[in-house]
């Protein structure tokens, strides 16, 4: 198993935002983790990359307990987030964002890999001296994407990819993500509002309600369990 969560709870404060979550990645699958606004999606994300400390579980990558490892030594592990929102750095170009991507990396195929992203993003190839702040919203998630896999992520976690952009440009950055998960080959935890593209493409699925999970299971079972069809899938 590449990734297991187990008993996982998040506190802000006073409010319990995760209780006892238990969740398990295979490698070379998509696992979407799907639910309304306010469920724990994101908390649960920052859980796992140690970018939440008030947290409690154990959380083992690759074979290793990073429950306690800082956020800046779990990037180091190949655990990479792309967060909600995208932050890339807007006042640097596209190309130095990419380079930002692999800042803990010291071999020589850093050059080979940013045109590897540049192929998998034709536009950022367009781009690349553009500062990353003036693309589009559907620029900025390819390069959030493309800054990530420049890391030589073994998982990728990525939150909310398809927000805010056009029905085209979410069956683009799909298409994409099943790229990156079944001709590279990386893992992918998939936090997603849009309950329908995410079951599509994914291996395996949970469903969390008010921080816990109420459902779990092939992709295609959850997507046929009446209750989250009238919930989620409209």
């Amino acid at each position: 198993m590449l990734l297991t969560v187990k008993d996982l709870n998040v506190h802000y404060g006073v409010i319990h935002a995760i209780k006892d979550i238990n969740l398990e990645v295979e490698e070379g699958q998509i696992v979407a983790l799907i639910g309304a606004n306010g469920a724990g999606k994101t908390s649960t994300l920052h859980a796992i990359s140690s970018l939440l400390t008030s947290k409690t579980g154990e959380i083992v990558f690759d074979g290793q307990d990073i429950s306690k490892m800082p956020a800046h030594k779990i990037v180091a592990t190949h655990l990479v987030q792309v967060p909600e929102g995208r932050r890339i750095f807007a006042q640097l170009s596209v190309e130095d964002n990419l380079e930002m991507g692999a800042f803990l990396r010291n071999d020589n195929k850093i050059e080979e890999d940013m045109q590897h992203v540049y192929e998998l993003f034709p536009r950022l190839s367009e781009r690349r001296k553009q500062l990353a702040g003036t693309l589009s919203g559907g620029e900025q998630q390819m390069l959030a994407m493309g800054r990530a896999l420049m890391n030589k992520p073994k998982l990728l976690l990525l939150d909310e990819p398809s927000m805010g952009l056009s029905p085209i440009l979410v069956n683009e950055i799909f298409d994409i993500i099943k790229t990156i998960n079944k001709e590279e080959g990386v893992t992918v935890l998939l936090v997603e509002q849009n309950a329908t593209k995410a079951l599509s493409i994914a291996d395996k699925a949970y469903v969390l309600e008010t921080g816990k999970i109420t459902v779990s299971g092939n992709a295609k079972e959850v997507a046929n369990n009446p209750r989250v069809k009238e919930a989620y899938l409209g």
